[in-house]
């Protein structure tokens, strides 16, 4: 598989070969056909491609009708452009009726949305979406991750949302890593007093902390949750029990995302600390890098908030 520049180019290239492949897949834009990077597709594969406008309900309402002709629409668009703007039609026309429509949400997060700042900023589609029943939720982590999980969200029978960022993301896997249909990866694995788990963009900047914490031997592993709410979350589970202490950090509201997901795996499964590590209020518009360390994201503060709570 080839790198991509980004996660809006890694979804524009897997609907460009599953197209080629035979599948049915279409894309409907709410006036996005740029943000998402696809462009090429939409001049290449013109009858897979349909045009809405700035309608993001109406988005979702002519995918729901399309996708009960028997074809299976993906709408992508800003994060919260879905999440929020058209809720009621993810939910009521989409939901209800488990209908095989797949959405991506970009520009998701503090990271994704620092040119535009607040109003673009997303970090609580993940909190909507938990609380709707049937929807299957995916975070990638990077690009190459997005691309997989386009391909695999086409395979799954009902709702999905795709969860991609703005292209400041940083690759953490290679391009012959997997998406991990159990929903976990452990990426390092320095001992299990403590998990991390974490999801999304902030990936790199978890690692590079648990790599720092092993110069200082604390025993440490980090764990990429990629579905949230997943089916089976055996592996998490089990991840939590054999830790002393769990931590979770994502970039997304500290509230309905992957803290209270952990969190409730952790109560009813195997009770211990849960200390989350997300956003508690609005951002700011900024570069990317900078922007995330203010908001305590950059390995070493991290590192500090890890080994203050041990």
């Amino acid at each position: 598989m080839k790198k991509f520049s980004g996660t809006r180019e890694a979804f524009a290239a897997a609907m460009t070969d599953m197209v080629r492949e035979g599948k049915k897949n279409y894309f409907v834009s709410p006036d996005s056909v740029g943000a998402m990077r696809s462009i090429p597709f939409a001049k290449e594969f013109p009858d897979r491609y349909v045009e809405v406008g700035i309608a993001e309900q109406a988005s979702v309402n002519v995918a729901a009708g399309l996708a009960s002709c028997g074809l299976i629409p993906f709408v992508g668009t800003y994060a919260g452009f879905l999440t929020m703007r058209a809720c009621e039609q993810m939910r009521t026309f989409v939901a209800y009726p488990n209908l095989n429509v797949k959405f991506v949400g970009i520009n998701a997060g503090l990271v994704g949305g620092e040119r535009e700042g607040v109003t673009h900023q997303f970090y609580e589609d993940l909190g909507v979406l938990s609380s709707i029943p049937g929807f299957t939720i995916f975070t990638p982590a990077d690009a190459i991750q997005t691309y997989l999980a386009v391909k695999m969200a086409y395979e799954i029978e009902g709702p999905v949302y795709i969860r991609a960022g703005s292209g400041r993301e940083i690759d953490v896997y290679d391009e012959n890593s997997v998406f991990n249909k159990n929903g976990v990866t452990l990426l390092r694995n320095y001992g299990s007093d403590i998990v991390v788990f974490a999801s999304g963009f902030i990936l790199d900047r978890v690692l590079k902390a648990a790599d720092l914490l092993k110069d200082e031997n604390v025993n440490i592993s980090v764990a990429d949750v990629n579905i949230l709410h997943g089916k089976n979350p055996s592996k998490i589970i089990e991840l939590i029990t054999k830790a002393k202490v769990v931590f979770t950090v994502e970039d997304h509201n500290i509230n309905g995302g992957l803290g209270s997901y952990i969190s409730q795996l952790a109560c009813e499964h195997s009770p211990k600390n849960v200390y989350r590590i997300g956003l508690t209020t609005f951002g700011k518009s900024g570069p990317a890098k900078e922007l995330a360390d203010s908001f305590g994201y950059s390995p070493e503060q991290l590192v500090n908030k890890i080994k203050n709570k041990i």
